[in-house]
């Protein structure tokens, strides 16, 4: 009876724990998707040889992957790839399903008061009046790259077993962000003309390094993870 009451309780952890890492994975992933359409620029230059290289350009939607990419690590360790698939596609619903909703606004007429802070017509469709191609391409690219990390990540574990965290972690990361990276910017950019092939050159390495780079910074806050999600599920290691 007592096993069954501890059975009970670990399973509430756990069901709970799902939920806080799915809302904290949709809300990262809705979130870059939606201010994707902002350049920044990164202070960063260096030389090879003759060559100097800097300051960078990038989009700022690149910022909220690196959180992504290491949930999604930690769901595949302690849910499974079946799990990461699943949330990967309701993310990729859910994000077609708030592009929906920003399009009718849009569509919708704004009443602008004179003198308001609020956003003009023009104001609010400068931001969310993303083209239709930008769309496509960021779900296409969330869906692929997703899969592909949680296929990646698997290998990796079943050659390794539970040693190496930080491999499975990055290496997954380090194919999975290139593909992303190429897929919304050209999808999105450059077929439909908002990018000339030379900028999506300039651009599109300096996203994929910054992500790369954000992501392994970010190695430590994996092996974090893995501690507290043992400590909260309270998991020995017969169990790992």
């Amino acid at each position: 009876m007592e096993n069954t009451v501890e059975e009970s309780k670990w399973n509430q952890r756990r069901q709970w724990l799902f939920v806080f890492l799915v809302g904290l994975f949709v809300t990262n992933a809705i979130t870059a998707e939606l201010i994707s359409n902002k350049l920044i620029e990164i202070p960063l230059t260096f030389s090879i040889g003759d060559s100097n290289f800097g300051p960078f350009v990038t989009i700022v939607g690149v910022l909220p992957w690196p959180v992504v990419f290491i949930l999604t690590d930690l769901l595949n360790e302690f849910y499974g790839k079946k799990a990461v698939k699943r949330i990967s596609w309701i993310t990729a619903l859910l994000i077609a399903y708030c592009f929906l909703i920003v399009t009718l606004a849009l569509h919708l007429p704004t009443k602008e008061i004179p003198g308001s802070t609020l956003a003009t017509d023009a104001e609010f469709t400068k931001v969310f009046g993303q083209a239709q191609m930008v769309i496509v391409a960021s779900i296409a690219a969330f869906l692929f790259s997703q899969l592909l990390d949680a296929t990646i990540f698997n290998w990796i574990k079943n050659k390794t077993g539970n040693r190496h965290i930080w491999l499975r972690s990055t290496g997954s990361s380090v194919i999975s962000q290139m593909v992303d990276t190429v897929v919304v910017l050209y999808i999105g950019f450059v077929l439909p003309g908002a990018l000339s092939f030379n900028e999506f050159l300039k651009i599109a390495p300096t996203n994929y390094f910054l992500k790369l780079i954000i992501a392994i910074a970010l190695t430590p806050l994996i092996y974090l993870g893995h501690y507290l999600v043992k400590r909260y599920l309270k998991i020995e290691k017969s169990h790992v």
